[in-house]
């Protein structure tokens, strides 16, 4: 099948298979840390703060790693960065066996991942072009690999909000650490060619300055990154307040939580399935635009739920809408930036996306604990449709502009 074709190629194919086992362990990690913090503090602002911290060094990070990422082979830079990952997830799983968790300590082992997580996201953005011999398969490629990522989001806080009910914490961080071996056995078979002549040769500094000037002789792509950056400030930071919903809005436990977990997974999944199947020549940017409008709906129809289903179906919503614009953005700028350039256009795709959502989850924790979680979501699913209205009108006047020059 075309939605498949992708998985043809043994790299790709390796890749995928590391990934899926991998992120199960991720996803049940990152559910147990957000339950464990909530907890301790029963603060939605702490809650946030500590996705805050572990997601600051994409901020801080991404465009000069992007820099870094263009002078060196991706291959041997994501090997590195996933032995550091399972270094991590070791320390973290020892801790808590320990019983040493306190949320200073589950927050610099978080700003630790976050460092080492911004090489490896970069690195395997970058290496993506190198696993797929056709480069009209890239898309494809990209989004089964965003299918993977989301139905390891839904399959993982399903089997980690069982082993968080039945076993506690310290089996989900375990299982996180023992699921980075396939991955790193995943990247010994595999047999990936770099093209060397693509490396800049330029200093870190003159290559962050090449990356930026770059950006901004291209307005297609940059247009898309402030969304992204608009869109991560106000609209997706939603997921910090998920274990408050679970808990305050609906009286639940784990579980419930899991299963919120688990329908934004499942929409996300679906969003990258429809993407898969996305045909050469089709318009992502106003891919974007209909999916920033749905997600920022979807938000205030969530605010609005009464009944839990009817807000798991709404959180599937704009689970479904994120993952719509976020691999519409990011196919766009692997299809659309010059090769020597890609990994610093995706190091500000990054930033966007992962480095200024932590600045979100803090202002949003903050203003949960001011207004309430319900109209929190109403504020924020008015945002969302805002930016996808303010992109709609910056298109309809590019267009304009483009007709007019042609005249």
């Amino acid at each position: 099948m075309d939605i498949f074709k992708s998985l043809s190629y043994p790299n790709f194919r390796l890749h995928v298979i590391g990934q899926a086992i991998s992120l199960l362990g991720t996803w049940m990690q990152r559910i147990a840390i957000s339950w464990m913090v909530y907890e301790i503090t029963n603060s939605v602002f702490w809650l946030g703060f500590v996705q805050f911290i572990s997601l600051l060094p994409s901020l801080i990070l991404s465009p000069f790693i992007g820099s870094f990422v263009d002078k060196h082979r991706k291959y041997k830079l994501v090997f590195i960065t996933q032995i550091g990952l399972m270094l991590q997830a070791g320390a973290l799983t020892l801790i808590v066996g320990l019983q040493l968790e306190t949320v200073l300590i589950l927050s610099i082992l978080g700003f630790i991942q976050g460092v080492i997580n911004a090489f490896d996201v970069l690195g395997r953005q970058s290496l993506m072009i190198s696993l797929v011999d056709n480069k009209r398969d890239l898309p494809n490629a990209i989004a089964l690999n965003s299918s993977i990522f989301n139905a390891a989001r839904m399959v993982g806080p399903a089997i980690g909000g069982i082993l968080l009910t039945e076993y506690g914490e310290f089996v989900c961080f375990g299982v996180n650490f023992i699921s980075f071996v396939p991955v790193i056995v995943c990247l010994l078979l595999m047999r990936v060619k770099e093209d060397s002549s693509q490396l800049t040769k330029e200093s870190n500094w003159q290559a962050l300055q090449a990356g930026f000037s770059y950006l901004s002789r291209s307005p297609h792509i940059a247009s898309l990154i402030i969304v992204l950056c608009f869109s991560s400030l106000l609209v997706i930071p939603y997921t910090s307040l998920l274990p408050a919903v679970a808990k305050d809005l609906f009286s639940g436990d784990e579980s419930t939580f899991s299963w919120f977990e688990s329908a934004a997974g499942f929409g996300a999944m679906v969003g990258a399935i429809n993407m898969a199947r996305l045909k050469t020549g089709e318009n992502l940017r106003y891919r974007v635009l209909f999916s920033a409008f749905l997600m920022g709906a979807a938000l205030c129809l969530l605010a609005y739920a009464r009944i839990l289903p009817f807000a798991l179906v709404f959180t599937m919503i704009v689970a479904f809408a994120m993952m719509m614009q976020n691999s519409s953005i990011n196919t766009y700028i692997q299809t659309h930036a010059v090769p020597s350039y890609r990994a610093r256009v995706i190091g500000y795709y990054v930033m966007a996306f992962q480095g200024v959502a932590p600045i979100g989850t803090l202002i949003v924790g903050a203003v949960a604990e001011s207004i309430g979680i319900k109209s929190t979501l109403y504020v924020m699913g008015t945002a969302g449709i805002v930016i996808a209205l303010s992109f709609y009108t910056y298109l309809r006047l590019h267009i304009h502009r483009r007709l007019f020059k042609r005249i």
